[in-house]
């Protein structure tokens, strides 16, 4: 009898924990509300002291109202002028005064919710409720919603007012029958307002900073509701399939929307799958939904200048209104697990720029109204890793082929025109004879690795430093295996023959020069490799993640990560070793802060060396601690102080959303 109850106990918690964990794992597949947030109102046009809202790589956003006598969506906010600039605080304004006046006295509730598939608001009272819906239907068009729910046991009578006044920052207002056309003054850029059906065409009054326009008086029944559609399109051109969008989009606003939401479903879906189990909870469930907000919301599709879709480091802070060169190497590696050809057109982006000698500049633009092309310098070589990564996730052999010759192409210009002394090993450099175009090559602009540098002449438009680095050596000999791989693929054996003795000579290359067997740790060494640079860094750790160390070593190295005085902080594997002198935690930018990108490099090496429980203690550390990564409302910053936790710099910062999301997959390469 006893045993009889305990298997009936068993079969009875068994079945309880698969049905939670069903259930779990069914409710966690969904959009969470507001891991962003977007409410604000902007008093300038250049204010950015909250978040935008974008999608499908549109150049423009909206963000939620936080002014209380506001009946819109803020924005938009315009990304081709003057690297960011609000168009108006609210370009469509939609007043009810005879609805308000009546429940002036009464309190008015006011919510909000932002997700990947869109923003919503809503304003009410016991007697009526009114909601704004939008989400974006194309990289162009965004579309919006206007609900009215009457509560109340009578009829409503309501005659809406929509209107909108713009900042005068280079743009005027004109009307084109029900379009209100935004035209910019420095641009070829215009958007098109398509005002809702029920507009009265003979009661717009415009002028080039403002419009109003009456709609059609509205009876809303007892319980009943009233809704109209508009949309706001921008762009430099728009085709037909553009304009039929335009054209019907009032009568499929829930077809659309609910597509984009499926989209969505679908994406939150597709990355839930590839997480590992430890990290398969709500927590990191929000996280790789926030990671994939703020990449979405960097998300820029081709134009002008950019002839494929990328990603901006950030759109919150003005000067990175382009991409770069390892930005985008980085992003594409993260983005290639959901989107492989969204992550195609990131690397292709940058190679559409390589000049003849192979060279990748550092950094290119939309246009060069503000900021020219970056030529001065280029930034390290990830690119092959990114490419192997795609290749994994859709076996798509044309674009390997594609880009395979101009990464070889990239991979021998380092040999070319960054190895002073033709030892193998390669410097960071610049083609202009500056020292900080040379440290901005390194990625790392203010390292104190490189405080007491000089540069040398190699050639004609080719400088290096006196000094030569452990990471620009273990990413090339990481980049030697890649291309390995792509040209095995490729079927070209003696490329494949090439690299893998390439990468043999380089490993024992690296090893011997930049390894202290005193220390335990890799340093960046003199340009004759005889002295080492004794400053403890991140580049420390590269070896680990390119594979380069031996166990023994990677066991020195293992030992100093972990340690609490130098790099196990309390947001860990910072870029400089916290026993320096010159250790600056809070705006030191390189000289203390922790970068995501680097703490993954060291998580990932180390994983690659059995490592696993330090792995994962580090990347606990490296979530929980850091500030705003696991609250809602708070964006992923560019870099973290490593012993408080504050976040730093730039909002928004998408290599930090993409390497948060690579920490969280189960399966990476």
């Amino acid at each position: 009898m006893n045993r009889y109850l305990l298997l009936c106990f068993y079969l009875f918690i068994s079945t309880f924990f698969m049905v939670a964990q069903k259930n779990h794992n069914r409710s966690a597949k969904k959009e969470i509300y507001n891991l962003l947030d977007y409410r604000g109102t902007p008093d300038s046009p250049e204010d950015k002291s909250f978040l935008i809202f974008s999608d499908k790589g549109s150049w423009f956003g909206f963000s939620t109202p936080s002014a209380i006598n506001q009946d819109g969506f803020s924005g938009p906010f315009i990304m081709s002028q003057n690297n960011g600039t609000w168009l108006s605080p609210s370009l469509v304004n939609i007043r009810i005064k005879s609805l308000m006046e009546a429940n002036q006295k009464t309190l008015i509730r006011n919510s909000y919710e932002g997700r990947l598939s869109g923003l919503n608001f809503k304003k009410e009272t016991k007697n009526w409720q009114i909601s704004h819906s939008m989400f974006f239907a194309s990289a162009k068009t965004a579309v919006f919603k206007f609900q009215i729910k009457n509560f109340d046991d009578k009829l409503i009578s309501i005659q809406p007012v929509i209107e909108g006044k713009i900042f005068e920052a280079g743009f005027s207002l004109e009307q084109e029958k029900k379009l209100i056309k935004v035209k910019s003054k420095t641009n070829n850029f215009y958007g098109l307002l398509n005002l809702p059906t029920e507009v009265k065409l003979s009661s717009i009054v415009i002028s080039d900073t403002s419009y109003s326009a009456d709609l059609n008086p509205i009876e809303v029944a007892s319980g009943a509701t009233h809704e109209f559609i508009y949309s706001f399109t921008f762009a430099t051109e728009f085709d037909k399939n553009e304009l039929d969008l335009i054209n019907t989009i009032q009568g499929n606003f829930y077809q659309e929307h609910k597509k984009i939401q499926q989209e969505k479903l679908a994406l939150i879906g597709s990355i839930q799958n590839l997480m590992q189990d430890q990290w398969k909870d709500s927590t990191y469930y929000q996280l790789a939904q926030k990671s994939l907000l703020t990449l979405q919301n960097n998300w820029r599709a081709a134009s002008g200048g950019l002839k494929y879709d990328g990603f901006f480091p950030s759109y919150h802070y003005k000067w990175f209104y382009g991409f770069w060169a390892w930005d985008s190497w980085k992003h594409a590696v993260a983005v290639a697990y959901y989107d492989p050809d969204l992550a195609k057109s990131q690397v292709l982006a940058m190679y559409d720029y390589q000049t003849e000698n192979g060279f990748i500049p550092d950094c290119v633009y939309r246009d060069n109204v503000i900021e020219e092309n970056n030529y001065r310098n280029t930034k390290p070589p990830l690119s092959a890793w990114a490419a192997w990564t795609i290749f994994k996730q859709d076996g798509d052999r044309d674009f390997i082929k594609k880009i395979y010759p101009k990464i070889k192409k990239q991979h021998e210009w380092w040999y070319l025109y960054r190895d002073h002394d033709k030892d193998g090993i390669c410097e960071y450099g610049s083609t202009d004879g500056t020292l900080i175009a040379a440290k901005w090559e390194s990625g790392m602009d203010n390292a104190v690795r490189f405080d007491d540098t000089k540069l040398l002449p190699n050639s004609k438009n080719a400088f290096s430093m006196d000094q030569e680095s452990v990471d620009l050596n273990s990413f090339l000999y990481a980049e030697k295996l890649y291309l390995k791989k792509l040209a095995k693929i490729l079927k070209i054996k003696k490329d494949e023959d090439l690299f893998e003795k390439q990468a043999d000579i380089l490993r024992e290359q690296i090893n011997h020069q930049f390894y202290n067997e005193e220390d335990g740790w890799y340093y960046d060494t003199s340009l004759d490799g005889n002295s080492f640079i004794k400053i403890k860094g991140s580049e420390g750790w590269i070896p680990l993640w390119a594979g380069i160390a031996s166990k023994s070593k990677a066991n020195n190295l293992l030992k100093i990560m972990m340690d609490s005085t130098q790099f196990n902080t309390s947001v860990p594997l910072q870029t400089l070793d916290a026993s320096s002198e010159k250790f600056k935690p809070d705006g030191g930018y390189w000289r203390g802060p922790t970068w995501i990108d680097q703490s993954y490099f060291g998580i990932k090496g180390l994983k690659k060396y059995g490592y696993e429980s330090e792995a994962n203690e580090l990347t606990r550390k490296l979530i929980h601690n850091a500030e705003g990564v696991t609250q809602k409302g708070k964006a992923i910053r560019e870099n973290y102080n490593p012993i408080s936790g504050k976040g730093l710099e730039a909002y928004n910062f998408s290599w930090s959303a993409a390497h948060y999301l690579l920490l969280l997959l189960n399966k990476q390469l």
